[in-house]
């Protein structure tokens, strides 16, 4: 007399391979849902105000003492390549998608100086800024803020 247990380990074989499926798919579908709630959320930091005349402002003598803190010793106060670089993107990421300030003198001005500085930081990490670009983000910082008041 033989025993036939062929069929019934493969249909043990069949449920729980259903088993580990179904439960496979539920730690994952829990995982989808819950993973989004247990991070923190770190679109919310930036230093813009949402005022155009006053950030430019703010963001052209920020980036003018930090320029002239580079001639001088390095000071406690100035601000490090990362905060700088940081300035710069959350300026322009505020004000670059607004047709009614990305079409001003003053925005592509400021543009053009926060391009140039944040080129050199990217490119030359630890050089300090050279003297023929720090005249020139003076002279067009200066003329950002010039016209950004005239608007005002």
């Amino acid at each position: 007399m033989q025993i036939k247990t062929r069929p019934m380990i493969s249909a043990f074989h069949c449920q729980l391979n259903k088993i580990f499926k179904f439960a496979l798919a539920l730690i994952l579908s829990i995982c989808v849902v819950v993973m989004p709630f247990a991070e923190q959320a770190q679109a919310g930091r930036t230093s813009m105000t949402g005022d155009y005349v006053k950030d430019t402002l703010n963001v052209a003598k920020a980036l003018k003492e930090e320029v002239v803190s580079e001639e001088s010793d390095e000071s406690q106060f100035s601000m490090s390549d990362e905060e700088t670089v940081f300035l710069i993107t959350d300026y322009i990421s505020r004000y670059r998608n607004r047709s009614q300030i990305n079409k001003t003198v003053s925005f592509t001005t400021m543009q053009t100086a926060l391009n140039a500085l944040a080129g050199h930081y990217k490119t030359f990490p630890n050089r300090a800024v050279p003297e023929n670009l720090k005249n020139r983000l003076s002279q067009e910082l200066s003329k950002a803020e010039d016209l950004v008041l005239e608007k005002e």
